[in-house]
């Protein structure tokens, strides 16, 4: 394995858990419709249960069908723009957090995340991910087609760390998209996987696996 000097971490069930997000997210659109949903305790709580069912990408859609209620989609829209523009009530997994003090200092820190800008951002701060990091890359910001795979993200972060691609680790959840463009760049990739982690058990093709898989970021310093 080539020496590192920059380790690069994804975002949503990597460092913190994405349904914590979701729920935290629900919570926030519960309390801003309350007046057509009604009580946001047991608004948030179908929300919940629906996230954990084959409902999950249109919890909204389903929700407004389950009470009866006109799916309108400029309704769902407001609902969506609630949904990630909130606050959100989220902390690192404590992994996340003794690796990020074990590693500030040792090697240059980045982040790369698909996702919506501001939802993303949101999630940095909440964190307090800006001052523990040395570069973030949100793939949004760079355009609508630069999401994972496009390999853009990864060779600007290796521009930004001043590092050869060689010298770079990626940490990430998702095979079925996280390590396509970093293991044609030559960079080392490794997956964490998480009992309660969204893409858990999904099979990659050959190209999309990682070289290596953990199950705590605490394994992270002994393969580096």
């Amino acid at each position: 394995m080539p020496v590192i000097k920059a380790v690069i971490f994804d975002l949503d069930d990597t460092l913190y858990p994405e349904r914590a997000y979701a729920f935290s997210g629900f919570a926030a659109v519960a309390t801003a419709f309350k007046d057509l949903l009604g009580d946001p305790a047991e608004t948030t709580e179908q929300m919940e249960q629906l996230f954990d069912s084959e409902h999950r990408r249109r919890v909204f859609n389903e929700l407004l069908s389950q009470r009866g209620l006109p799916g309108d989609q400029q309704l769902i829209d407001r609902m969506i723009e609630t949904y990630r523009t909130h606050r959100p009530t989220i902390t690192l997994h404590p992994d996340a957090d003794r690796v990020l003090t074990h590693l500030q200092g040792r090697y240059k820190l980045g982040l790369i995340s698909d996702g919506p800008s501001v939802s993303q951002w949101a999630k940095i701060d909440a964190l307090g991910l800006r001052s523990r990091l040395d570069e973030i890359i949100i793939t949004s910001d760079l355009g609508l087609d630069y999401a994972k795979p496009n390999p853009a993200a990864f060779e600007q972060m290796a521009k930004r760390l001043d590092v050869e691609p060689g010298q770079c680790a990626y940490v990430a959840d998702n095979p079925a998209k996280d390590f396509i463009a970093p293991n044609a760049l030559g960079w080392t990739t490794i997956q964490i996987t998480r009992p309660d982690g969204i893409y858990r058990g999904v099979c990659p093709p050959e190209a999309a696996e990682a070289q290596r898989i953990i199950d705590t970021l605490d394994s992270l310093s002994e393969i580096l």
